[in-house]
């Protein structure tokens, strides 16, 4: 399997979830992705791992996410865990040398992230203890 993405896994699970990414920028997103009744249709991919607004669609049985920073321990990370909900932290493109940098200038990165994900269906490998992994399927 090849895989498009790839980052730190917030906690080692045999689900392997599959839906369409949505970039979440900011809470009103979050809340026109629930009311539209589609939340499980989606893995969802957000800028950080502090990003608490996207605590009610995890409430709400949201399938995955992808963090395009942050680490396990931070928000999301302990979040998935506590809901068993596969995530995928710090995510890299694999065909890209460019890497998140702790107090640096990300727009770039980020940019290219979301281009290379939102809109495509994919699913998350988090199998592996420390490394999760985002393949692109049919």
């Amino acid at each position: 399997m090849s895989y498009i993405a790839e980052g730190y896994n917030s906690f080692e699970t045999k689900k392997t979830p599959s839906g369409i990414v949505k970039y979440l920028p900011d809470p009103k997103s979050v809340i026109a992705l629930i009311q539209s009744g589609k939340l499980k249709e989606h893995i969802l991919l957000v800028q950080g791992g502090t990003t608490t607004f996207l605590a009610p669609a995890l409430s709400m049985g949201s399938i995955g996410v992808i963090t395009m920073s942050g680490a396990p321990e931070s928000h999301l990370g302990i979040l998935s865990r506590e809901f068993q909900m596969p995530c995928v932290m710090t995510a890299y493109l694999t065909g890209s040398e460019s890497r998140y940098v702790t107090g640096g200038n990300n727009d770039a990165h980020f940019a290219a992230i979301i281009k290379a994900l939102e809109g495509k269906k994919v699913q998350l490998h988090c199998e592996d203890r420390e490394t999760g992994r985002v393949a692109v399927i049919a």
